[in-house]
């Protein structure tokens, strides 16, 4: 790709329970585009690449049916095996029926001055830094996915350093500070960061010219945690599940078509419209006409049974639809990007739920949602989109999320799409080889023409931390477990 994806594609999965030391690791809503009069904001976009022609266009065209090359590599630590390895620095592996890391004695005392607030405050830390991942594709981006349980008075960070195919290893880049609450810091992506061959935008971690012949590529990884707790504090965070998501994904106006299987699913998922909350605090991405991601979000949390209890939405306003919905913009907001699109803000608020854990991915086919539906796993999928290229969407945009709740006996795709004007509007049926290409294409053309990015199959998979039988054979199926 010339260009970063547009960022936001979370491919939440919920890994499967830590169990023995042999559990195996994991393997191999933007803005609106104004020219395509897109209602939803998302992640931000990421600069707009080189033009392309037709010939490009058809020579992305793959034989319909054709299997696609595994183009995505993901890696999770969430086992008590897992975090005994790598480095601790005060930290230690907890087991029991979600192992965890947790802080044993504190490594030093820092300062942090929140850039949002410009409070500084004293924290005690420790570090755990992961093994080096050697990724098994040559990787132009990198999602970071962390779930963990930040009690008053803490709060995480979360790095990522990368190694590249010309043996030079880069620096550690901050993918997030992070706190389910607000009370102590503001949750943050962090801007700014570059070595002139990688940045990150806002949660995505990029090759600078991924087109250049022989380009850099990532081939490696390392996460490091940063655990913070009130000095003397006597509880600091636990993280459950962390680790990261790296892919290839190549440059192309249109994807190969999928073949669909024949058969009607669709899951019972709850219907929230992002609309219903038009105007309601502007200070959370400008309201809820901007709220697809949390919005989403809300729908597949409660999908697998979990809700916020009363007393956390206590601060809505009375006499507010949905006040869960509310909730769930504030706990994924972004202080920098300012928004409520940043991914694995959205996967690890959903991790904040009893037993749910949450990861940020992609997917490659259609194939892949289908069977991970049909398992019983709805997915929030991001696309971008002009009006005319989704019959039936009524509008375009530069990123939206919506969740994908089943598909017909044809193929097509059952979507709840909170772009809708109310609850009981919410479900779609978007046509199979429109919705595919919105989802899974790199590049596209706004209504200007010009050409600019695309999602690249970016998705978040919400799940129980101990998912069924079915689940875990599916999340294999598709390269998550």
């Amino acid at each position: 790709m010339t260009a970063p994806t547009p960022r936001r594609a979370l491919l939440a999965v919920a890994l499967a329970a830590a169990t023995a030391a042999t559990v195996p690791g994991g393997r191999a809503s933007a803005a609106s585009d104004p020219a395509a009069a897109g209602p939803d904001r998302g992640p931000a976009p990421a600069p707009e690449g080189a033009g392309g022609d037709a010939a490009g266009d058809a020579a992305a065209e793959a034989p319909a049916g054709a299997a696609p090359a595994r183009t995505v590599d993901n890696r999770f630590w969430y086992a008590y095996a897992h975090w005994q390895a790598g480095t601790h620095r005060g930290t230690t592996a907890v087991a029991g029926a979600r192992p965890g890391l947790e802080m044993a004695a504190p490594a030093g005392r820092t300062e942090y001055t929140d850039p949002h607030t410009a409070r500084k405050s004293a924290w005690e830390y420790a570090t755990w830094t992961s093994p080096v991942h050697r990724t098994t594709v040559p990787a132009t981006e990198a999602i970071a996915s962390w779930n963990a349980r930040t009690p008053a008075g803490t709060w995480i960070q979360t790095e990522l350093r990368p190694s590249y195919g010309d043996g030079t290893s880069g620096r550690w880049y901050v993918m997030g500070r992070w706190a389910a609450g607000d009370g102590d810091i503001r949750r943050t992506s962090v801007d700014g960061q570059t070595d002139g061959r990688t940045t990150v935008w806002t949660d995505t971690l990029a090759v600078d010219a991924p087109a250049a012949a022989a380009g850099l590529r990532i081939t490696g990884w390392q996460l490091r945690l940063t655990l913070h707790r009130r000095p003397g504090a006597a509880q600091g965070p636990k993280v459950w599940l962390a680790g990261a998501m790296a892919s290839a994904v190549p440059d192309r106006f249109t994807v190969p078509a999928s073949a669909p299987s024949g058969r009607a699913h669709e899951l019972k998922v709850p219907r929230y419209s992002q609309e219903v909350h038009a105007g309601q605090y502007p200070e959370y991405d400008n309201g809820g006409e901007a709220w697809c991601s949390p919005t989403s979000s809300q729908m597949i949390i409660e999908y697998w049974g979990r809700r916020p209890s009363a007393a956390s939405l206590g601060w809505v306003r009375p006499g507010y639809a949905d006040p869960q919905v509310c909730h769930a913009a504030r706990s994924t907001y972004d202080a920098a990007y300012k928004g409520c699109g940043n991914w694995p803000f959205n996967a690890a608020y959903a991790a904040t739920y009893r037993d749910l854990a949450g990861v940020v991915t992609r997917l490659t086919s259609l194939t892949d949602l289908e069977t991970l539906v049909r398992a019983g796993i709805p997915v929030i999928t991001s696309q971008s989109f002009l009006a005319p290229e989704l019959t039936g969407a009524g509008y375009g945009t530069a990123g939206h999320l919506m969740t994908v709740i089943g598909f017909t006996a044809a193929g097509d795709v059952i979507a709840n799409d909170p772009n809708s004007p109310d609850n009981d509007s919410v479900r779609r049926v978007y046509r199979r080889r429109e919705w595919e290409n919105a989802w899974l294409r790199t590049k596209r053309r706004n209504a200007a023409g010009k050409t600019v990015s695309g999602t690249g199959g970016i998705c978040y998979l919400y799940a129980p931390a101990r998912p069924g039988a079915d689940q875990v054979r599916a999340l294999r199926e598709v390269g998550v477990l």
